[in-house]
């Protein structure tokens, strides 16, 4: 006879931290409870009273200088507002996945959207998913639920629905309900909410099922994942549903040749690892069969070489720490990372053990599927949990990556975390690198604080093997780089020629413009066609601009550039759009002795000489027309050799007397 062991048996990450959690504060000597039993397994519960936790069913029944614990299963806003006035404050545990659901269904209920929850309408989960709700919400258990919310409320096929469901609602359920959700309701938006460990675990009990003659499936009765791994393993193959060792001795074994045994996530390691050995003693000649999560083949243990306590303690042996392991990432929540390390062990990477960069968030680090390399931090065999660190295992390898720059002079990326005293910290890896302010920009001087959260080239110039310590530049790969770039610039620069540059500074003379590692400069007469005072008034430093070559010279290494455009001269303007004989109107700028000149067009004025200010004798131009006056003028002559235009107020005003007198005698 065999007995294989389901990989995913037992505790979830969720459940794991919340029991891991109440038990370290028990250890700290702090006063806890709970509102209501933190999971439904009644061992658990029981060992949890046993060290002093106390458990109530409000947080008004809370004793004095407890600590409130938020079970797993989450609970309304309500109750967290009224958890807020507990004298000993409250700690949320809710798990990970139940806080995404509060979200989704807050933000989608807002929009005044119906919440559809699939699901136990009694279950705990369930009513704190309902309690984060502001609009109308429901609950179906199953297809024919569905049916029936569905003809009570004809009406939802024209309003907004969102769907979210238990997290460990029946994934073969789940999908009939959504198809016929998307059937009837063309606008409802679906959020896959079942919790992945949930999925796997009755995935892998369903495959484990058909390979069997029996299922054991271990966990509490009040355990809705429990229940639910009975039901996918019934439809198999005969199942026994069991909460302690104890009621195997009432059970029939014979007659069974291979026995698969799963387990819900309420169920702790040590509860698995009994009813595995008093299976032992009730089964005879039989073989135990663990799943091996790195190659997944089936690797059969002999029991006449190896006693089944033995078998079982290779299972579940103790991790060494320091050991490195590999882990694939089955869960990724705010503060840490949950892992399979192939082991019974629930694996977890706590947020400060994932990266040295704070700015980044664990879906910036891994994302589900990842299969990363790890090294244990400390082993929980009571709980069945091992903590494990990504940084610590990239810092030895980043460590060795920085040793090996520094003697080959590689260039190595990295980004900037830290501005300290004296310079900057770059992490690499894992690894942090100190680049003193003098190496860390092109230029002495400049701000360090424009390096933070950005990325750099650096190269390493100096290790301390013993410290473990390594000194960066910075500025060494940017004056490579500059080099670089500048013998590839005068190896094709040619007059005429167009760049991109940004505008590095300014000067009262001109504007200096980075064109990709040399600087050329744009004079001041050649930033606008009109007169400007200072180069500001066109461009600020910072600025992308578009250039040209003017002038080079090679020899002293000096670049000329253009900026004003062609078809941007006001005098080509003017020959365009303003022929002479055309009437237009134009602004008093200056008078003289001998006239008035007024702007035609931006950067273009011409000259109405006195005698053509009216029709009439003007003995003063000032007795005719004033500075900002708008008048009617018509072009009468243009000279673009000398840059001069002729206008007259007179015969503007000509035309319009002519036009008014033919009117006239048309009457």
């Amino acid at each position: 006879m065999q007995i294989k062991v389901a990989k995913t048996a037992g505790f979830c990450f969720g459940v794991n931290r919340a029991v891991d959690m109440i038990y370290k504060m028990l250890a700290e000597g702090k006063k806890v409870a709970t509102l209501g039993p933190i999971i439904h397994n009644d061992s658990v519960v029981n060992d949890l009273k046993s060290k002093g936790a106390v458990i109530c069913s409000s947080p008004e029944e809370v004793p004095e200088g407890c600590t409130l614990v938020i079970r797993t299963h989450g609970v309304g806003e309500d109750i967290i507002k009224r958890a807020e006035k507990c004298s000993g404050g409250y700690v949320n545990a809710t798990c990970p996945f139940v806080q995404k659901i509060h979200k989704i269904v807050k933000s989608e209920s807002e929009k005044g959207n119906v919440v559809l929850i699939a699901g136990d309408d009694k279950h705990p989960e369930v009513e704190g998913i309902k309690g984060h709700c502001v609009s109308e919400s429901f609950v179906f258990s199953d297809c024919k639920h569905l049916d029936k919310i569905m003809e009570a409320h004809p009406e939802f096929a024209e309003k907004a629905v969102s769907v979210v469901s238990q997290t460990t609602f029946s994934v073969k359920e789940w999908q009939k309900c959504v198809k016929k959700i998307k059937l009837v309701y063309t606008n409802a938006v679906v959020f896959d909410t079942i919790c992945n460990a949930t999925e796997e675990r009755q995935a892998e009990a369903a495959e484990l099922s058909k390979e069997c003659d029996l299922m054991v499936v271990v966990g509490g009765r009040a355990s809705s994942n429990t229940a639910k791994l009975v039901k996918v393993c019934s439809a198999n193959c005969k199942t026994y549903h069991v909460e302690t060792a104890d009621e195997l001795k009432s059970l029939d074994f014979a007659g069974f040749e291979k026995i698969g045994v799963t387990a819900g996530a309420s169920t702790p390691a040590c509860i698995i690892k009994e009813v595995l050995q008093t299976m032992s003693e009730i089964v005879e000649n039989k073989e135990v069969i663990e799943a091996d999560a790195e190659n997944k083949k089936e690797e059969a243990v002999s029991m006449d070489e190896m006693s089944f306590s033995e078998a079982l303690e290779e299972s579940l042996k103790n991790l060494t720490t320091d050991q490195t392991v590999k882990g694939e990432v089955v869960g990724i929540s705010p503060n840490e990372v949950q892992v399979d390390i192939g082991r019974k062990h629930a694996g977890y990477v706590p947020l400060s053990e994932l990266t040295n960069d704070p700015s980044l968030s664990p879906e910036d680090v891994v994302k589900v599927g990842d299969v990363i390399d790890l090294i244990i931090m400390k082993t929980n065999d009571a709980e069945g949990t091992v903590m494990l660190s990504k940084r610590r295992y990239d810092a030895i390898k980043a460590w060795d990556d920085v040793v090996k720059a520094s003697e080959e002079g590689t260039i190595l990326e990295g980004t900037v975390t830290d501005v300290i005293k004296g310079g900057v910290l770059v992490v690499t890896g894992a690894l942090r690198v100190f680049v003193p302010a003098s190496l860390a920009t092109a230029s002495r001087g400049e701000p360090l604080e424009n390096l933070l959260k950005t990325k750099v080239r650096f190269k390493v110039i100096e290790v301390n093997k013993q410290r473990r310590r390594a000194v960066g530049s910075i500025r060494a790969v940017l004056k490579e780089e500059r080099k670089a770039a500048e013998e590839a610039f005068w190896a094709d620069a040619e007059e005429g020629r167009k760049y991109t540059g940004t505008v590095k500074s300014l000067t009262s003379y001109g504007a200096f413009v980075d064109i990709g590692g040399v600087d050329g400069m744009i004079h001041i007469s050649e930033l606008s066609w009109g007169r400007i005072k200072h180069p500001s008034e066109v461009v600020n430093v910072g600025d992308t601009v578009e250039v040209y070559i003017k002038a080079l010279d090679r020899e002293n290494k000096k670049i000329s550039l253009g900026y004003r455009k062609v078809e941007d001269n006001p005098w080509e303007i003017l020959r365009r759009d303003y022929p002479v004989g055309s009437i237009v109107d134009a602004k008093i700028v200056g008078i003289t002795a001998f006239g008035a000149f007024a702007q035609v067009i931006p950067g273009i004025d011409g000259l109405i000489h006195i005698s053509q200010l009216s029709t009439e004798h003007v003995e003063k131009p000032q007795d005719v027309v004033k500075g900002g006056d708008i008048v009617k003028v018509k072009i009468t002559n243009i000279d673009f050799d000398k840059k001069r235009v002729s206008l007259s107020m007179k015969e503007a005003v000509a035309p319009a007397e002519e036009a008014a007198e033919e009117a006239t005698d048309a009457e």
